[in-house]
């Protein structure tokens, strides 16, 4: 007979019962969780379950805080010991460059409140005395580190759930899952169908199987990984019995490796170049509590190098060693959230670290399905942050590359290689082979970042300071602003929104009134908490029916907003167009003279006027034509079918010669957008803040009463936003900021509340002569606080300036052209100012020329 409950989580893992648990305490009831065989029959059980919070997104970070945050408590509420050793840790760097990745990850600490520090060699010895740390430059500290009872944590989480109502099923494997046409949701197990209103998908290692049972193919795949335990090692137990503490966790970017204190031995495992995919076509279902076939040679080049960091470990007896599979996205992150496409469907896998994650997982899917919103900005973990193009051996390949590069740091100007090119636009050859573009992946799509003079030189050298591309961006910006350049833009999203109901429906989910026929407007779409999930640039190409651009990051984000508000009687249409529609960006005073020796029609600034919208030939082909340009100057949009795109090209290259046309590229387009204090989505807008404070508010109409976000809007406006975007002139040498750096103010005694409040569970931390060192504390000096975090930035290479968009509280945001502000960069504050006007075309005389 069939059952039923309101959700049914597949898979008991950590996460499955860290979402029911969340779930359970957000106060529904009827939830059940069904696994295949025992709890932690997949990866959570031989997980090595260490924790941490620091993250490369900064908001992944805080849900990873939230998660360790969460343990005292959890044991409180099931009676189940999580195992929990607080032990703190650190992170050596054996080179300069590293240590700058170490700075600039203290940094970013800095801004969440984090009480991570900048450590010498020798005090980081004092707490792992078993290193050798002449192999070392420094380290950073982090006394929120340690490690659980991976086993006990994820009963204690199920235990939790079972006090609040909620229900478990154990070795009972889901053979199919099927729905309704009302909706409703059939999960057929060995022992009978359950119909359920909700299904999360927490498989783990079957979370691939569990989404083909619906349709979808996610981009998740398993890898080998292994560490080792050692017998007891005298030198531990002695620190143990000198100290009364137990050794910190470290992680050795060197080595590639993690080590930490197990019992009387050590713990050592490897993110090796090596590695080795696991089942990566299909999971057998059979698959339960067992471990794979060490392969000690193929983390040998690991261990040789953790030998001679730790020379403990080289007289050390291994005891056993662990090969187990735990499953990666292609970025490394999580898939979190409803898919689109499919009604109350939800993803929460790939969450290879569960003991730092499954907290901040459970907590934001629980929130995104009682509220409707994840209650944070978890972009970085969304499930639909990915498309089409991360098929199979595309999943694969990425995956194995950052496995590859878990414990490498990442230099802001490096282009991963693994699976590219994936798509490419008819102009690829071109900028490849004959203008020596370096290109970038956007969202899998090749494009051009900067192009060199020869194809010896069309290389990044990786750096944190400006690298050689700088002069050659330098180049490019020039040739923009004082002639003409063009730069293609396929990497945006493209839409086509038609129905009789297209305008009122656009209205409603856009904060800008709608556009006349031939008119464009730029309009921020919010959620029903009145925060920005959107940007973009709408064209009314006819009556009832408007072209839409956007990000194309986000463009499976945005349609499963948009499928959600479509109304149900079918009088909106809406169409992707993906890549069969790209587009050239001609831009600088002189490309009007190159449009008007391609057109048909007249383009004079009278005929053609800044924001006009018209479909019109380019040489010859079909194209729709914007009059913007992200630039900041004069300039157009050309937008057509790929079929068209080197014949409009290669006029367009021709039409420009005798005015110095260049090629362009990204950073060239970023560098201008800063120039001009233009924002750009994920890095200044994000759902985390309001159109106001993103000071969007010319293009918020509280005037229109039927916009999604209007009341939080207008209630954001009538009080002031709390805090607010700002651009800033930084006094840099030859580096600049990143995203995410500290901002500093000298705000005197003032407490502005911007950054959060440091973690708890302090651990202590000992210098060299065994001595309790003092807890560490925010650097200050005098009156200089941090007030805010940057977004974004680099060189401003028209103005020549080094500039940054970032946030600070409200009420400093408009203090002028006063030095009074800082920006830590690389372990450097230096001195800031704000720049209330663009510094370049203040008052938009270029762009409307």
């Amino acid at each position: 007979m069939d059952r039923q409950a309101r959700v049914v989580v597949i898979g008991g893992g950590v996460v499955g019962c860290s979402v029911l648990f969340h779930l359970a305490r957000a106060g529904w009831n009827d939830l059940l969780l069904i696994e295949r065989s025992e709890l932690t029959s997949g990866s959570s059980w031989h997980a090595a379950g260490g924790f941490h919070t620091l993250n490369g997104d900064p908001n992944v970070a805080k849900l990873q805080a939230y998660t360790v945050s969460l343990y005292e408590e959890l044991e409180e509420l099931s009676g189940q010991s999580c195992g929990l050793h607080l032990t703190g840790g650190v992170m050596m760097a054996d080179t300069e460059e590293r240590m700058n990745f170490l700075r600039y990850t203290h940094a970013v600490g800095r801004a969440l409140g984090m009480e991570t520090e900048i450590i010498t060699p020798s005090e980081a010895k004092a707490m792992f005395p078993l290193m050798d740390e002449s192999n070392f430059v420094g380290a950073l500290w982090d006394p929120v580190e340690g490690h659980l009872d991976p086993s006990g944590t994820t009963h204690a989480y199920a235990r939790a759930a079972q006090k609040l109502g909620a229900k478990i099923e154990l070795r009972n494997p889901v053979t199919e899952i099927t729905q309704d046409v009302d909706g409703t949701w059939n999960v057929v197990t060995r022992n009978g169908t359950v119909k359920a209103e909700h299904i999360v998908n927490a498989g783990g290692l079957w979370a691939r199987e569990v989404g083909r049972m619906v349709g979808i193919e996610l981009p998740v795949l398993a890898m080998e990984h292994m560490y080792l335990l050692t017998e007891t090692v005298p030198e531990v137990v002695e620190f143990n019995r000198s100290s009364g503490r137990e050794l910190v966790g470290v992680i050795d970017f060197r080595g590639e490796i993690y080590t930490r204190q197990e019992r009387d031995g050590l713990l050592l495992g490897t993110y090796e170049k090596a590695c080795v995919p696991w089942s990566p076509l299909k999971t057998p279902w059979d698959f339960g509590h067992e471990l794979l076939q060490p392969d000690l040679d193929r983390i040998a080049p690991s261990l040789e190098i953790g030998f001679r960091h730790f020379p403990a470990f080289a007289e050390a007896g291994i005891k056993q060693v662990i090969n187990g599979p735990f499953t990666f996205a292609p970025d490394g992150n999580p898939l979190v959230g409803p898919v689109q496409g499919l009604t109350n469907f939800w993803s929460a896998c790939a969450v290879m670290a569960g003991f730092s994650q499954g907290g901040g997982v459970g907590l934001a899917l629980a929130n995104w399905m009682v509220e409707g919103e994840p209650g944070h900005d978890i972009f970085g973990m969304d499930v639909a942050r990915f498309g089409d193009f991360t098929s199979l051996r595309y999943t694969n390949a990425k995956v194995r590359e950052n496995y590859s590069r878990r414990f490498s740091i990442r230099f802001p100007n490096e282009e991963l290689p693994a699976a590219r090119p994936q798509q490419t636009t008819p102009l690829y050859d071109i900028m490849v082979r004959d203008n020596n573009a370096v290109m970038g992946d956007s969202w899998g799509l090749e494009t051009p970042l900067w192009f060199a003079p020869s194809q010896a030189e069309a290389e990044d050298e990786l750096s944190f300071h400006r690298s050689n591309d700088f002069e050659h961006v330098g180049n490019e910006v020039r040739a923009v602003r004082e002639r003409v350049g063009v730069t293609e833009i396929a990497n945006f999203a493209k839409y086509e929104i038609s129905g009789e109901g297209a305008e009122a429906w656009l209205s409603r989910l856009m904060t800008n009134t709608m556009p006349r026929t031939g008119r464009i407007v730029l309009t921020p779409m919010l959620n029903d908490n009145g925060k920005l999930i959107g940007d973009f640039t709408i064209a009314k190409a006819d009556d009832g029916c408007f072209m839409v651009w956007g990000s194309t990051a986000a463009q499976i984000y945005h349609m499963r907003w948009f499928e959600n508000h479509l109304p149900p009687d079918g009088s909106v249409r809406i169409r992707r167009f993906g890549q069969t529609l790209v587009g050239l960006s001609i831009a600088g005073p002189l490309s009007r003279k190159v449009l008007e020796r391609l057109a048909d029609i007249d383009v004079s600034n009278e005929a053609f006027r800044f924001m006009d919208y018209r479909e019109m030939d380019v040489a010859g082909c079909p194209c729709r034509v914007n009059r913007i340009s992200y630039t900041g100057d004069l300039g157009y949009e050309i937008w057509m079918e790929p079929a068209y795109e080197r014949t409009v090209y290669c006029a367009i290259k021709a039409a420009g010669e005798d005015h110095g046309i260049v090629d362009f590229g990204m950073r060239a387009l970023l560098s201008m957008r800063l120039e001009k204090n233009f924002p750009t989505w994920f890095a200044e807008l994000r759902p985390i803040y309001g159109p106001f404070e993103g000071a969007m508010d010319r293009f918020v109409k509280l005037s229109k009463n039927d916009f999604v976000g209007r009341a939080a809007a207008a209630k954001e406006a009538e009080q002031g936003p709390s805090i607010r975007r700002v651009s800033l002139v930084i006094d840099a040498d030859n580096t600049d900021v990143m995203g995410d750096e500290p901002i500093w103010a000298r705000v005197g005694s003032r407490d502005y509340g911007l950054v959060a409040p440091p973690h708890g569970h302090g651990a202590p931390r000992f210098g060299a002569d065994g001595n309790e060192l003092p807890k560490p504390q925010p650097q200050q000096d005098g009156e200089w606080r941090v007030v805010g975090w940057v977004t974004s930035g680099g060189y401003g290479h028209y103005v020549e300036m080094s500039l940054a968009q970032g946030y600070v509280p409200g009420e400093l945001a408009d203090v002028g052209d006063t030095g009074f502000f800082e920006v830590e960069i690389l372990g450097r504050r230096c001195p800031a100012r704000l720049a209330v006007e663009p510094p370049f075309d203040p008052a938009g005389d270029r762009m409307r020329g």
